[in-house]
């Protein structure tokens, strides 16, 4: 069974920033309640980053790039995380470059 998590609907149209003084709709906290627990169970997950607006490097980066400085496996994430935009699809090749990149800066 697959978790699916449109960002739009179901965190906000306009995630914004890494961490909680950025504002509510930031990059950890969509980490921590959206992805963590699902990939913590094993559960694959398809975020759909199609209707949120103005995806800022930050969140991106801080959301995705923080699951490996979390714990997770790039191996596993392969495997489990799904990423995908109708509107840009290049998002999904940004998300991907930004858990490459944590994971390169854990393991110098």
């Amino acid at each position: 069974m697959d978790v699916e998590v449109d960002v739009a609907r179901d965190f906000s149209e306009f995630p914004f920033g890494r961490y909680p003084e950025h504002g509510p709709f930031n990059g950890t906290r969509f980490r921590e309640e959206k992805l963590i627990p699902p990939l913590t169970r094993g559960v694959r997950v398809v975020v759909d980053l199609s209707g949120a607006r103005g995806l800022a490097a930050s969140f991106l980066e801080e959301a995705f790039g923080g699951l490996v400085r979390q714990g997770l496996t790039v191996a596993a994430l392969e495997e489990q995380l799904v990423v995908k935009s109708a509107i840009d699809p290049s998002l999904a090749d940004e998300v991907w470059f930004y858990i490459g990149d944590a994971a390169k800066a854990i393991s110098n």
